[in-house]
């Protein structure tokens, strides 16, 4: 029978860590997860910023001479990320792939342009930058019109601003309840052990006595809850980086280090604060309060 009760009461100590341990990696995975979108809003929305493509369109009596040069200065510009030259022929068979046929056939000819296709460094995609760009080349007497997604650029620049600032929101909200949520864990696991620690007031025990033992273990769960948790966003990290390798998530290892140093703080230190608290309680409790 005694047995029996003290496998009974183990089962129950281990199931109260286990839940505990449980709660902490989640809710830091979770805060994990935002801070790994604080750090890569801005590569994020610089990848879908130098996608956006402006075409120089050359008219037909426009020398290889200049066209050449004008290629090369804009790979010179500190702006360009990329300078192609398209041609109206391979233009003419880009647009066949895309339609399905060959519109040559029934116009007779080839419509198109040679053209250049400029993309910008993620830091020139904005409206002022473009347009002046666009204001600039449309002036030389060999380009006869620049055209880009105008609607799209500023569209892009505001949604960016929009995003970063509800993002920093939703992690000062998120640490906040992370707080809260391991906060009433830890102290559940306590409250279940509130007679024990009366009763060792009771016989003599000081405070920081009672504490040590609770602080040091529940410390230890949450660095199990904090290794726990960066292991699960180590996986989906590696997930999203074979998925997409563009955004090199991989790439600052020196960012990365930093998140996952301080979700190991961060387990730490909310797992000890909470626990002084939580003892504090019980421990300047009546013992009749404790039945309440």
């Amino acid at each position: 029978m005694g047995k029996s009760f003290e496998q009974y009461q183990k089962q129950k100590l281990i199931s109260s860590y286990f839940s505990v341990v449980l709660s902490i990696a989640l809710v830091l995975f979770l805060l994990g997860i935002l801070g790994l979108l604080v750090i890569n809003t801005k590569k994020m929305a610089d990848h879908f910023k130098e996608q956006i493509t402006i075409s120089i369109f050359l008219k037909d009596e426009a020398k290889e001479s200049e066209i050449d040069q004008l290629q090369k200065n804009l790979l010179q510009a500190e702006h360009t990320k990329s300078a192609v030259f398209v041609s109206k022929e391979e233009a003419a068979e880009q647009h066949s792939e895309e339609i399905g046929e060959d519109f040559q056939d029934f116009l007779g000819y080839n419509p198109l342009k040679n053209s250049i296709d400029l993309q910008l460094r993620a830091d020139y995609v904005t409206p002022q930058e473009i347009d002046s760009l666009a204001t600039t080349l449309a002036q030389k007497a060999y380009i006869e019109e620049v055209s880009y997604d105008k609607p799209l650029v500023g569209l892009l620049s505001e949604n960016v601003k929009r995003i970063s600032f509800w993002i920093l929101i939703a992690s000062g909200a998120l640490t906040f309840i992370a707080i809260l949520l391991i906060n009433s864990s830890i102290r559940l696991s306590i409250y279940s052990k509130r007679f024990i620690i009366k009763t060792m007031q009771m016989v003599g025990a000081t405070k920081t006595f009672i504490r040590r033992p609770f602080i040091w273990m529940n410390i230890k769960l949450g660095m199990f809850g904090a290794l726990t948790a960066l292991l699960a966003l180590t996986g989906v990290l590696y997930y999203l980086d074979q998925n997409f390798p563009e955004l090199e998530l991989f790439k600052d290892m020196e960012q990365l280090g930093l998140l996952y140093t301080a979700i190991f703080v961060l387990g730490i230190f909310i797992s000890l604060i909470s626990t002084f608290f939580a003892t504090q309680r019980f421990l300047n409790l009546r013992t009749d309060e404790l039945y309440y």
